[in-house]
C-alpha cells in the first residue's frame, strides 16, 4: 500500500514538473517579443517563481519519489523499457537545468534567440512525455 501511496504522488509531482517544462518556454517566447523594461521585469518575476517555486521542488519530488519506487521495487533496473525510460529522464533533467540557464540569460537581459527559437524550444518535453508514458504503460521489452 505504501508503494502506491509513493506512485500517486510521483505521477503528482511529474504533472506538476511538467506543467512548468511547457510553460518556462512559453514564458521566453513572450519575453522575446517583449521590448519595454516593465514587460521584460514582469517576465523575469513569472520565470524566477516558476523556476524555483514550482519546477525545481516539483523535479526533487518526482526524483526522490521515483528513487523511493525503485529501492522499493528493484527488479523494475531489470527491465529494458526502465533503462530507456531513466535515460530520458536524465535528458528531461539537463532539458530543466538548461532552462534555468536561459532563465539566468533572461534575468541579465543577455537574450540572444527569437521568440521562434524558444516556440520550437517548448514541443520538446512533449516528446519526451510521449516517450516515457508510453514506455511506462506499454512496457515494451
Amino acid at each position: 500500500m505504501t508503494y502506491l501511496w509513493i506512485k500517486a504522488f510521483h505521477i503528482i509531482a511529474v504533472v506538476c514538473w511538467f506543467a512548468g517544462l511547457f510553460y518556462l518556454p512559453r514564458l521566453f517566447v513572450y519575453h522575446a517579443m517583449s521590448s519595454d523594461s516593465i514587460s521584460q521585469e514582469r517576465f523575469t518575476i513569472m520565470e524566477r517563481k516558476l523556476y524555483r517555486g514550482i519546477m525545481h521542488p516539483s523535479l526533487v519530488a518526482t526524483l526522490l519519489l521515483g528513487i523511493s519506487m525503485l529501492y522499493m521495487n528493484p527488479a523494475l533496473l531489470k527491465a529494458g523499457w526502465m533503462h530507456v525510460k531513466l535515460t530520458l529522464v536524465a535528458l528531461l533533467i539537463i532539458y530543466h537545468f538548461y532552462l534555468g540557464a536561459i532563465y539566468k540569460r533572461f534575468a541579465q537581459g543577455e537574450n540572444q534567440k527569437s521568440h521562434v527559437f524558444y516556440r520550437w524550444f517548448n514541443e520538446l518535453p512533449v516528446l519526451f512525455l510521449v516517450a516515457i508514458v508510453l514506455l511506462a504503460i506499454l512496457k515494451p521489452f
